[in-house]
């Protein structure tokens, strides 16, 4: 919808000059991904961390995209509620990273700081890197599941 609404579209220069948000990711770091998913309780770690990282992402969003308002915040809703239940699966759900307000607070600033022309092309890269990050969310779950490793 942004990218219809606003006209911003992947291979949009500024957007690629201003991909600095350093957004939670499953990176090539964490190794082959089935063998990431082998050890169930960092997989769950790197995803309930990462979807609380994306709570402030999300925050600025809602703030920002007006006209979705309520939208992004059933989602920020929904997403809080994910991370706090894969943390419960955990076995030792104390090793989830959750930011801080301060660090929040840092971020969230940074982010509003950005200028006004280049606040779409934010929302944008988060969403899209958001929808990325959920999907191998799926994938791990759905693998997870289909070992029999734990039920949902």
């Amino acid at each position: 919808q942004i990218c219809e609404k606003f006209t911003i579209c992947e291979n949009s220069m500024e957007m690629l000059l201003h991909n600095n948000l350093n957004l939670p990711k499953v990176t090539e770091e964490d190794g082959d991904f089935l063998t990431f998913l082998s050890f169930q309780d960092k997989c769950l770690r790197k995803i309930s961390s990462g979807l609380y990282t994306f709570q402030t992402y999300l925050k600025y969003v809602q703030e920002t995209f007006i006209s979705e308002d309520q939208n992004v915040g059933s989602l920020s809703y929904s997403t809080e509620h994910l991370a706090r239940t894969i943390r419960q699966m955990m076995i030792n759900p104390k090793e989830v990273i959750i930011p801080d307000a301060a660090t929040k607070e840092s971020l969230h600033t940074k982010l509003k700081s950005t200028k006004a022309w280049t606040e779409k092309i934010t929302i944008h890269l988060i969403l899209r890197d958001f929808t990325s990050f959920m999907e191998k969310t799926v994938r791990a779950v759905r693998y997870m599941q289909n070992t029999r490793s734990f039920s949902v």
